[in-house]
């Protein structure tokens, strides 16, 4: 064989191992660029997800280990916070919007608006009433006018529909005179006098359920009657143990046939609660005057509160006759069965009466 037909057996053996020698390069090679696109595609979402944008997030790994979140961007406000942030803004906007309606309220009343503070949505508007106990009906007249209601008190006090002053035994009554209950009552703002009649009416007809009439029926008085005796000490007695007494003292007078000589009713047919009474207006015969008149008078001389019904439906069980105003003392009395008690308690009364110019109390 010569030298130039001679063939090397490796030959091809040689060339397919550098061809796939050259094969595994460009593959290396090839991996190697696409793990360097791979980081810079990365490297692009990171950048993107900086500036606030959008990005696509792997999944996630297949590990038990928790996945962090994504960065929040520079700036931004969590969730919770930004509806904390709201409601602080929704409450100093309401708070705003209360003091505007409030300073508004109060130029208006500036300007000539009611002074009354505004009451509760639904709740009516109401006053409060007091009526002292024994006031007569021109008396609570001047108290329903300084109070502001509407009508005439005395007007309306004369009757009132559905009141049966019969069903007591006022027969005949020309008004409604110690029915009038004495109390604290609302009335609406705007309420009238026609008002609180109806609510005296209807507080005295609760209250004189409760009385206990037996004792009063068996001495031929009914409550007309008592109220009139109740009317009386009402006006005389000031101090609350005395009431029981007093009412024995018309008691045992008008079993006697006696008049009764209470000044009180004088003062009430006269309407004078002040200035002293004279001898000669003691002396006149008119139908109030209970010096002249013996039994009670044509009708209450005022409003009695409840003790004093009840004093006069249930007298204390005593002969007393008579009662003198006690000098020195605060309407204290001095009680005595006799005449001759009497007239000397009597004298020392005018003994004082005159040492003193006046009235010898100490109120």
């Amino acid at each position: 064989m010569s030298g130039g037909d001679w063939h090397d057996p490796f030959a091809e053996d040689r060339e397919a191992v550098e061809r796939e020698r050259r094969r595994a390069e460009r593959e290396a090679r090839r991996r190697q660029r696409q793990g360097s696109l791979g980081e810079k595609v990365q490297e692009q979402q990171a950048a993107a997800t900086g500036a606030g944008e959008t990005a696509v997030q792997p999944s996630a790994p297949a590990i038990d280990e928790p996945v962090a979140p994504p960065p929040r961007p520079a700036g931004a406000v969590p969730p919770r916070t930004l509806l904390v942030r709201r409601a602080i803004a929704a409450v100093i906007v309401l708070g705003l919007a209360a003091l505007l309606v409030f300073a508004a309220v109060k130029a208006i009343d500036a300007l000539g608006g009611s002074d009354e503070p505004a009451a509760p949505a639904g709740a009516a508007k109401v006053s409060e009433l007091t009526v002292p106990e024994g006031l007569d009906r021109h008396q609570i007249a001047d108290l329903a006018k300084e109070a502001g209601l509407k009508g005439d008190y005395e007007e309306a006090s004369k009757s009132s529909k559905g009141f049966d002053p019969p069903k007591y035994g006022a027969e005949g009554a020309p008004n409604l005179e110690g029915f009038l209950f004495p109390n604290t009552y609302e009335l609406p703002k705007k309420g009238t006098t026609k008002d609180l009649v109806e609510r005296q009416l209807a507080s005295f007809e609760e209250q004189i359920k409760g009385v206990d009439m037996k004792y009063a029926e068996s001495k031929n008085l009914n409550v007309y009657d008592v109220l009139k005796i109740a009317s009386m000490i009402e006006r005389e007695i000031q101090v609350p143990e005395e009431r029981e007494l007093a009412a024995a003292v018309i008691y045992n007078r008008l079993a006697a046939n006696n008049p009764l000589g209470i000044d009180a009713t004088i003062r009430y047919e006269d309407q004078n609660y002040d200035e002293q009474l004279t001898e000669s207006r003691l002396a006149e015969d008119t139908p109030y005057n209970t010096r002249t008149h013996p039994g009670l008078p044509p009708t209450p001389i005022g409003n009695p509160g409840l003790a004093s019904i009840e004093a006069a439906a249930n007298p204390a069980k005593s002969d007393v006759f008579y009662f003198v105003v006690k000098p020195g003392t605060c309407g204290e009395h001095v009680f005595v069965e006799t005449e001759k008690e009497f007239t000397q308690a009597e004298a020392e009364y005018q003994a004082a009466l005159e040492a003193e110019g006046g009235s010898p109390t100490e109120c």
